[in-house]
C-alpha cells in the first residue's frame, strides 16, 4: 500500500484523507471480525467515515481524527451498502477524543465513542480485548488489519465489503524521525512503525480508526502515514493508553 518513496507529506486516514482502505488485501471473510465498527461521520454539510472496534458493550475505541459533529456507530456490517439484517446502528452520545491530541504531529491519535443504548453481543457483534498496559509488539509480529477504506492510491474508491491484509510490525526505526520525511512526527512512545515497504501491503485512506490485531487483541489503532499509500504506516499504540481508556469508561460508567 505504502511504498517507501519518503516523500515529506503526510496523510491521515479518514475516507477521502490518509489511511483509507486496505492495500494488497482480500475481503474479508463475512463477520469473521464480529469487533469491527462503522463510523459514518458528519462534519457540517459534509460526510466522512472511519473504522473503530467495541470494546465494552457500550465503548467504541477509534482515532481522534475520525472526530465529527455527529457520528453514528454500525456494527455486525460487512457489506456497508446492504442493510444486513446482522446490523446494528447506534448513535454516539458523546465522543472523547484523548485531551493532547495533536492534528499537527498526529500524537495521541485516540478516541473513545460513548454510545447511546448497548450493543447486543452475539455472533455478529462482539467486544475485542485490549493489551497490557505498556506492552510492546515484537517487530518481525505478524498482525492484521481491516477496513472499508480505499483499495489503491489511484482512485477515490472505497470498499463496499469488509477487507483485510496481514502486515509485519517493523523496528521504529523504519520509521525515521528525519525532517525532512514523513515520519518526522514519529513517537515510538504512543506510535506503532508496522508494513513492510518489500511487500506493499498496508491500511489507507478510509481504514482510520480500525484496530492493528496481534494475536487476537488490538494492539494498534490505524492513523497515517504516506499519500501514496506505501508501507511502513503508522498506527497509534494502545497499550500506552490503557490507563487512560480505564479511568474515561469508568468515569462515565452509570
Amino acid at each position: 500500500m505504502l511504498i517507501l518513496i519518503l516523500l515529506p507529506v503526510a496523510f491521515l486516514l479518514p475516507s477521502g484523507t490518509g489511511a483509507g482502505e486496505i492495500i494488497g488485501g482480500r475481503e474479508a471473510k463475512p463477520h469473521s471480525r464480529p469487533y469491527m465498527a462503522y463510523l459514518e461521520i458528519q462534519h457540517g454539510d459534509n460526510s466522512s467515515f472511519c473504522g473503530g472496534f467495541l470494546v465494552s458493550q457500550n465503548f467504541v475505541l477509534t482515532a481522534a481524527h475520525c472526530n465529527g459533529d455527529k457520528i453514528i456507530v454500525i456494527l455486525g456490517a460487512h457489506d456497508i451498502t446492504k442493510e444486513e439484517w446482522s446490523q446494528q446502528v447506534i448513535p454516539v452520545r458523546r465522543h472523547y477524543p484523548h485531551q493532547d491530541y495533536s492534528n499537527e504531529t498526529h500524537n495521541n491519535d485516540i478516541m473513545l465513542l460513548e454510545l447511546k443504548h448497548k450493543a447486543r453481543l452475539n455472533g455478529y457483534v462482539r467486544l475485542i480485548p485490549l493489551p497490557m498496559a505498556h506492552q510492546r509488539v515484537r517487530p518481525g509480529t505478524v498482525c492484521s488489519v481491516a477496513g472499508w477504506g480505499r483499495t489503491s492510491a489511484h482512485n477515490n474508491l472505497s470498499s463496499d465489503t469488509l477487507r483485510e491484509v496481514d502486515v509485519v510490525v517493523m523496528q521504529d526505526a523504519a520509521c525515521p524521525r528525519d525532517p525532512d520525511v514523513i515520519y518526522r512526527d514519529y513517537n515510538p512512545s504512543t506510535m506503532m512503525c508496522v508494513g513492510d515497504p518489500e511487500k506493499g501491503k498496508s491500511s489507507f485512506k478510509g481504514d482510520s480508526g480500525g484496530p492493528l490485531v496481534c494475536q487476537k487483541t488490538a494492539q494498534g489503532i490505524v492513523s497515517w502515514g504516506s499519500e501514496e499509500g506505501t508501507p511502513p504506516a503508522v498506527y497509534t499504540r494502545v497499550s500506552t493508553f490503557i490507563p487512560w481508556i480505564r479511568k474515561t469508561m469508568r468515569m462515565l460508567q452509570p
